[in-house]
């Protein structure tokens, strides 16, 4: 059994222990998913050290036939591109669980499909067959369903209901584009490398049709303008620890398929990249103007995530390595800037019961812990100098430019909205004049604290390292940026 099978079940073997407890143990059931969620994590980041960067290939492969009829099987691997999405998931899964110190109410069910939700997430980044790939991405649909349906607000079910349909409704895009490339492939079988070669030899208008079911059903689950109907609803009224998870690494499943799309079907994502780019730009103001308009903290921040993937579809469409450079820092930056602002806003709300910004003041007097660590989420979201972001969207401009010149000055002016409603909530929670209920608000304790420093450190040291990960996922950057720049120069000739 290899390392990376050995992942997979670390966090399904979590869910079976706790299937068999009682169910009124709620302190046991806690600390095995504490547990559990500790040694994913220990598991995923010990493999930093055995990772060979200069590699362009994948690593720690595994592979099992289930059926050569079919042309499916059990393969699973990692690389530049995926290896940074596994570190993120178990890192904010880690995060989500120890956050859940208030589900009081079924604690087992909930531990339960947490874990069976993160051993989806890893499937979905580690896969290397797409129809074993296909499993995991629907598999996550069912934890999360009854993770909101069961433990949100008020209006959880018309938000889970709205999750499901949205993401069923892409992903049956997503298999007609996955049966068509696999009737015309020879050899029939799904595996990922076959998928890679004999994608590149279809015709082009083939593969631009197969490019678009595909672009639904990874666009929904981004989202992207205007598939994103389904975001905001499902992270106001998801549980904050379940808000985590969906913003900073559901979202990024989306832009991670994308990119293996593109590397199968570069033809179609040469022809439709001025579409990927528009849709990009459009994403970004559109959402950071809706970001703006928001007096609900949660749905801003719901908002803003629209804004920050339109980056992520950005630096895929510039189609060089700047520009997936910007892609896949800003999916890691994204993730863990959002992870710390619904962690915060949410301890926030378990304190007060309100989310409305108007509502508070001055809370820097009184939570000076809470308003530290807030401030630098904000900071991280704009993308200052010395964050992750910051590296993302200065990639992202270069990357933009090489490829379009200054029409990439409209990603600045979606940088200067983020700024503007940043300062703003900043100004209206911890500004103000002294109200009595603000004097009673409860600073951040020592384990919340934790999480929101391990949050913090996550996207600062990036943006001060940077290198740290963009060594990490430079060899597989350069591999795909190239066969673009040999694609163009031959266009050229």
């Amino acid at each position: 059994m290899g390392i990376l099978t050995i992942l997979l079940l670390v966090p399904l073997t979590g869910a079976v222990l706790i299937s068999l407890m009682p169910g009124r143990y709620h302190a046991q059931i806690r600390t095995i998913a504490i547990l559990t969620s500790v040694v994913a994590l220990a598991v995923a980041w010990s493999l930093f050290s055995s990772f060979d960067t200069g590699l362009t290939g994948m690593q720690f492969s595994e592979y099992v036939p289930w059926n050569p009829r079919l042309g499916t099987s059990y393969a699973v691997g990692i690389d530049g591109f995926s290896f940074p999405m596994v570190l993120l998931a178990t890192l904010l899964c880690f995060v989500a669980i120890v956050a859940s110190h208030n589900i009081k109410d079924s604690p087992k069910g909930y531990y339960l499909l947490m874990l069976v939700l993160e051993s989806a997430l890893l499937g979905v980044f580690m896969a290397q067959d797409w129809g074993l790939f296909y499993v995991f991405w629907e598999l996550t649909l069912i934890p999360l369903f009854f993770l909101i349906d069961r433990w949100g607000g008020a209006r959880r079910s018309t938000a889970s209901l709205n999750f499901v349909l949205y993401t069923m409704g892409g992903s049956v895009f997503m298999l007609i584009s996955l049966l068509v490339l696999f009737d015309t492939i020879p050899g029939h079988s799904f595996a990922m490398e076959a998928f890679n070669t004999g994608g590149k030899l279809l015709a082009e208008n083939t593969q631009v049709w197969i490019f678009l079911g595909f672009l639904v059903g990874f666009g929904v689950k981004m989202p992207i303008f205007p598939m994103h109907g389904w975001l905001p609803l499902a992270h106001v009224e998801a549980p904050s620890p379940v808000s985590i998870l969906l913003s900073g690494i559901l979202l990024k499943m989306g832009a991670y398929g994308l990119i293996r799309v593109v590397e199968m079907l570069p033809g179609a994502a040469l022809v439709l990249q001025s579409m990927l780019a528009t849709l990009a730009l459009i994403s970004l103001i559109y959402g950071g103007l809706l970001a703006w308009r928001q007096t609900d903290l949660k749905a801003m921040i719901a908002y803003s995530s629209i804004s920050h993937m339109g980056v992520v579809l950005l630096g895929i469409a510039a189609l060089n390595s700047a520009g997936l450079t910007a892609a896949l820092m800003q999916m890691v930056a994204h993730g863990l800037v959002a992870g710390a602002l619904f962690l915060l806003i949410g301890l926030l709300y378990e304190r007060t019961h309100e989310r409305d910004v108007r509502y508070y003041s001055s809370l820097i007097r009184t939570t000076p812990r809470f308003a530290f660590f807030t401030i630098l989420a904000f900071i991280g979201a704009v993308g200052m100098p010395g964050t992750a972001g910051f590296i993302a969207e200065l990639h992202a401009i270069i990357g933009g430019f090489e490829r379009w010149g200054w029409v990439v000055v409209l990603l600045s002016v979606g940088m200067l909205i983020s700024a503007a409603y940043a300062i703003r909530t900043v100004g209206r929670l911890f500004t103000g004049p002294v109200r009595s209920e603000m004097k009673v608000v409860m600073d951040l304790q020592p384990a919340e604290m934790f999480l929101a420093l391990v949050l913090t450190i996550g996207f600062l040291l990036p943006g001060i390292m940077p290198s740290l990960l963009l060594n990490l996922m430079s060899t597989s950057i350069s591999q795909l940026s190239n066969l673009f720049f040999i694609a163009g120069s031959q266009g050229a000739l």
